[in-house]
């Protein structure tokens, strides 16, 4: 495999996206020979396109389609920005392979491409995004509401989230308008970055690089979470956590890392020592 490691190289160029699509080709075609029962399926989504470009675009309006949008529309959507900002595919990179380094689940590139939906619906996310920020509103929340329906994932397009990013399972994932996340952040199904009442302005959190946020977490309000800290599955956050801090509980209480640990999103560690010295997984 020739694929780039964002961890020890983390700035991409285009020519990144180019080396690993021909990685996913190759593990593709080789699928493709041991299920030939989906065979027409990875023709279409992936051996029959010159690009991941034009593979994602397809691939995204396939998955998409009929949730109020139609697939031509999506896919339309995806090639013009592509298309316009090359960056989405250089960030797209770093996503892939942020799974692919994290999660003990994904054996090869070609799977977290073409089937999982938390990537997918964070790269319909950045397209949203890019039209947000190009005047075209109705389009960014029109992918919005069709992503929300297809995969069971809320993200307003006005958000803002680093590159290298992993979301896990994906499902029940809402991240609101004024949210921010760094770069090489992982995050578990059923997670909240919520506001707190009707306000308006700035009142979503804002996570700094390389945090781990477990299943099932609510953080609310305009709160920070530090660089490189842990937030345990069913915690509520309504404070800020420091760097390199373990948030956990109902409401959530913040204890230090030990110095020794490495960044918790690359890791994937979710263990914790309560009180007592006990050992759980989060």
């Amino acid at each position: 495999m020739n694929t780039i490691d964002i961890i020890t190289q983390p700035a991409t160029t285009l020519s990144d996206a180019d080396v690993l699509w021909n990685d996913i080709l190759a593990e593709v075609e080789q699928q493709r020979t041991a299920n030939p029962v989906i065979s027409s399926f990875l023709d279409k989504m992936a051996l029959q396109n010159g690009s991941m470009a034009d593979a994602a675009a397809l691939l995204l309006g396939s998955r998409m389609g009929g949730n109020g949008v139609s697939e031509w529309s999506v896919r339309k959507l995806c090639q013009q920005a592509y298309a316009e900002n090359p960056e989405l595919l250089a960030v797209m990179v770093k996503d892939l392979l942020a799974i692919v380094h994290r999660d003990p689940a994904s054996y090869s590139l070609s799977a977290p491409f073409l089937f999982f939906k938390g990537f997918h619906a964070l790269q319909v996310y950045r397209v949203a995004r890019h039209y947000w920020l190009n005047g075209q509103q109705f389009s960014a929340l029109a992918l919005q509401s069709a992503a929300s329906a297809a995969f069971g994932v809320d993200i307003h397009p006005a958000a803002r989230i680093g590159a290298g990013v992993m979301i896990d399972h994906a499902t029940g994932v809402v991240i609101g308008e004024t949210a921010v996340i760094g770069d090489n952040v992982s995050i578990l199904h059923n997670v909240t970055l919520g506001g707190s009442g009707n306000k308006q302005g700035d009142r979503h959190p804002k996570v700094g690089a390389g945090v781990l946020i477990g299943a099932g977490a609510t953080l609310l309000d305009n709160i920070r979470i530090g660089d490189n800290a842990k937030i345990g599955a069913g915690a509520v956050v309504l404070r800020n956590v420091p760097p390199r801090h373990i948030a956990t509980g109902v409401p959530a209480r913040n204890r230090p890392m030990a110095d020794d640990q490495d960044p918790p999103a690359m890791t994937g560690d979710q263990s914790f020592l309560d009180d007592f010295g006990v050992d759980y997984m989060i």
